[in-house]
C-alpha cells in the first residue's frame, strides 16, 4: 500500500508533462514559424496564455499534494489516502481542462475547491499519521 500513491502522483506529473507538449506546440508558429496561418499569425494565440497559466498552476498548490503523498508514503498510507489522491487528479484534470479551453472562471474556481479540499484531507491524514508514530 505504500507505493498506491505513486500512481496518482506520476498522473499528475504526466499532466503537466501533456500541458508541456501543448504549450510548445502552441508557441510553435510564433517561434519557429510551424504551423503559422497563411497570414502569419499563430492559430494558437488566444490560448497559449491559457495552457501556460495551467502549467504554472502545476507547481503551486500540487506542491503541497506530492510533499504529502511522500511523507505518507513513509508514515503510512490507506485507502483513503489512494481515494484523495485520485480525487486530486481527477480534479486536476477536470482544472486544466476548464483553464484551458474556456474562459470560465468561476467553474474553475469550483473545480480548485476540490483539488484543495483533497490536499487538505491528505494533510489531515498526514498529521494523524504521524502523532500514531510520535
Amino acid at each position: 500500500m505504500q507505493t498506491a500513491l505513486l500512481l496518482p502522483m506520476t498522473a499528475h506529473v504526466g499532466l503537466a508533462a501533456f500541458l508541456y507538449v501543448l504549450l510548445t506546440v502552441a508557441r510553435a508558429p510564433a517561434i519557429w514559424g510551424v504551423g503559422r496561418r497563411a497570414d502569419g499569425s499563430n492559430p494558437w494565440a488566444k490560448v497559449e496564455p491559457r495552457i501556460s497559466a495551467n502549467l504554472s498552476n502545476q507547481f503551486e498548490w500540487p506542491l503541497f499534494f506530492h510533499v504529502a503523498c511522500v511523507l505518507l508514503m513513509l508514515l503510512g498510507t490507506d485507502a483513503a489516502a489512494v481515494a484523495l489522491a485520485w480525487v486530486f487528479v481527477g480534479g486536476r484534470l477536470l482544472h486544466s481542462a476548464v483553464q484551458v479551453l474556456t474562459a470560465r472562471v468561476r467553474l474553475r474556481g469550483l473545480v480548485f475547491t476540490v483539488n484543495f479540499l483533497a490536499v487538505l484531507g491528505l494533510w489531515a491524514l498526514v498529521l494523524r499519521a504521524a502523532l500514531r508514530h510520535a
